[in-house]
């Protein structure tokens, strides 16, 4: 009896962390989360778009600040099925005309934009 008790007890803890025992055949899935902004999409904008031209080019953004309406978040991560963990983040500003005024964070404009004055 103690012993298929010891058994039930060892198996329970064996099969509830299964994240440190690698059972071969198993498939695990990439999870990416945010928008997907690339190179050339960024490269799409152009200093006094629209906000409606830019979120046509890279979509609704991630993050709006409800009280500072001129700059738009744009995050992106992906955790792959080997645990490589990728993020990258764009933020967009705007001036007090709702025009696109820069862009900070990984991608930036392969052809500079000039500086808003």
């Amino acid at each position: 009896m103690r012993l298929v008790l010891l058994c039930l007890i060892s198996l329970s803890l064996f099969s509830t962390g299964c994240s440190w025992v690698k059972f071969p055949g198993v498939h695990k899935v990439d999870v990416q989360q945010g928008n997907i902004v690339d190179q050339e999409m960024i490269d799409k904008l152009l200093p006094g778009m629209t906000k409606s031209q830019v979120r046509f080019v890279l979509g609704t953004p991630l993050v709006v600040d409800t009280f500072n309406q001129s700059r738009w978040d744009y995050y992106y991560s992906r955790v792959t099925s080997q645990g490589k963990e990728t993020q990258e983040q764009v933020t967009i500003f705007f001036n007090a005309e709702d025009k696109l005024e820069r862009i900070t964070g990984d991608y930036l404009p392969t052809t500079a934009m000039p500086e808003a004055k």
